[in-house]
């Protein structure tokens, strides 16, 4: 097997060699162009200082807050299935089984909350996501397929249970509203720590980028996601609402988004759901961090975009089997047992986590932690941060970025 890959790789080698020959150019040529410049260049020198503080004080800040870091987590039978196109999910066997490589860590997240003593956890995370390639051939600039997440995910310790959460609708709003205001200040207080390490370490860095920092002040702005659509007339509200404000970082909430995305009140008393034509950005308890660089020149602003996406967790057995199934992630709810999961077979890889999220205590309390999270992606907020006159996509922050718009093929 081994033999094999090493055979199909030298072929597709092979013709890519052969393809550059043809076309006048040469392998030598194209790694010096498109990989040993950009290694040399100043400007990525200056990026990858910046990127260095920026990972090295979320890490300390999140310490200081009381978080343990834990391992990666890059194999797994399930990873998270996500809401947006990508080719598809790659996967490895080993000792005969089937694992997917992480798109994120989202489920591995949620697990290693069960111990009510750790209050949260943070990971510097592997992702692979191979995202469909621009239909038009054209540059986006923001996309890798391979990238690192600070990956964060803390415990709200509220004991809803099922019948509260029939029951008791406006006292478990109440409890979800100052939660969620309880993890925006949370990544707020991270921003700024983060921005403030990288304005006092970076300055001439940044300047060599021609952009500039301004360590913002929460709360950040906010925007109800129907509310803005509704406002602008247009789905693609980042760039505009950036428009609209005059700092670095605003917050975009109440997305729909993910099966683990909090959505309340989703079950109904009579064992229904709410349609998902009734769902509204007050029901939706998630957020998007977005932000935009500064120009040194004119103090202008570059355009927005998405480095942050989180929310509160799903944490309910019943309704996590209802996301999972309403948002076509697996067919049909698992049969419980003597302990086993009767219909394994057609859950996917999702059988083991959903044991998990089934278990209880010896008073029949379930033991699932009820959380909030987020993934910081690091070269995206780089990116985002340092666009201007001298970075213009992705591919300029990064070592080894594989941008899906950029190569006909990885070289490293």
């Amino acid at each position: 097997m081994h033999e094999s890959i090493e055979e199909h790789v030298g072929q597709s080698l092979f013709n890519f060699q052969a393809a550059l020959t043809e076309s006048g150019s040469s392998l030598g040529e194209f790694i010096r162009e498109d990989y040993i410049d950009k290694w040399l260049r100043e400007d990525l020198y200056h990026a990858l200082a910046i990127r260095t503080t920026f990972v090295n004080a979320m890490q300390l800040h999140l310490a200081a807050e009381g978080l343990f870091n834990i391992e990666r987590v890059s194999l797994s039978p399930v990873t998270d299935p996500l809401a947006h196109d990508v080719e598809y999910t790659p996967s490895i066997r080993y000792k005969g089984q089937t694992y997917m490589t992480t798109h994120s860590m989202i489920y591995s997240k949620m697990l290693a909350l069960f111990n009510p003593k750790i209050k949260g956890i943070f990971i510097d995370s592997p992702n692979i996501r191979l995202e469909m390639e621009s239909p038009n051939r054209v540059q986006r600039g923001k996309y890798l397929i391979d990238f690192s997440q600070m990956d964060i995910e803390v415990r709200r310790n509220r004991g809803i249970e099922l019948d509260a959460y029939i029951r008791q609708t406006e006292k478990v709003e109440k409890i979800l509203r100052e939660d969620h205001e309880q993890a925006l200040n949370f990544f707020e207080r991270l921003i700024v720590a983060a921005i403030t390490a990288v304005a006092d370490t970076n300055e001439e860095n940044l300047k060599a980028l021609g952009v500039a920092l301004e360590v913002p002040e929460p709360p950040f702005p906010r925007f109800q996601r129907d509310e803005a659509v509704a406002r602008l007339g247009t789905k693609a509200i980042e760039q505009p609402l950036g428009k609209t404000v005059e700092g670095q970082f605003f917050w975009i909430t109440g997305l729909i988004r993910e099966n683990y995305d909090l959505i309340y009140p989703y079950l109904k008393s009579d064992g229904g759901r709410v349609p998902l034509s009734e769902f509204t950005s007050d029901m939706i308890y998630n957020y998007d961090l977005c932000t935009q660089s500064r120009q040194r020149k004119d103090n202008s602003f570059g355009p927005a975009f998405e480095v942050l996406s989180g929310g509160l967790r799903e944490w309910l057995f019943e309704a996590i089997v209802a996301r999972l199934i309403d948002n076509k992630i697996i067919d049909v709810a698992p049969q419980i047992e003597d302990d086993n999961i009767e219909n394994i077979g057609e859950l996917g890889g999702y059988g083991p986590f959903l044991m998990a999220a089934y278990q209880k205590d010896e008073h029949g309390k379930a033991l699932f932690p009820e959380t909030f999270g987020g993934g910081v992606g690091v070269e995206r907020c780089l990116f985002a941060l340092c666009l201007g006159d001298k970075i213009r996509q992705v591919d300029q922050i990064t070592l080894f970025g594989k941008n899906p718009d950029s190569y006909p093929l990885y070289l490293f």
